[in-house]
């Protein structure tokens, strides 16, 4: 089921999910979901691939992914 603009699940009653979609419309509360139901802040953090994943840790922890990933490598 998509989740709301805050993540919360939307409302399963019929009524409460129209009122819901009623104040999307008007601009009332706003939906950052993408049209898969995705929050869209995610899916711009993943189009940024390993870049922010990198910018977010240390050096050490880049260093020890980068020796796991060439031992992989070179085991075959």
């Amino acid at each position: 089921m998509a989740k709301g603009p805050k993540g919360e699940r939307r409302p399963a009653d019929v009524n409460a999910r129209a009122v819901m979609i009623a104040k999307i419309a008007t601009g009332e509360i706003e939906d950052v979901t993408t049209d898969e139901g995705k929050n869209a802040a995610a899916v711009a953090l993943g189009r940024m691939g390993g870049k922010a994943r990198a910018a977010s840790m240390g050096k050490k922890k880049r260093a020890e992914i980068a020796r796991k990933a060439a031992k992989a490598r070179w085991t075959r």
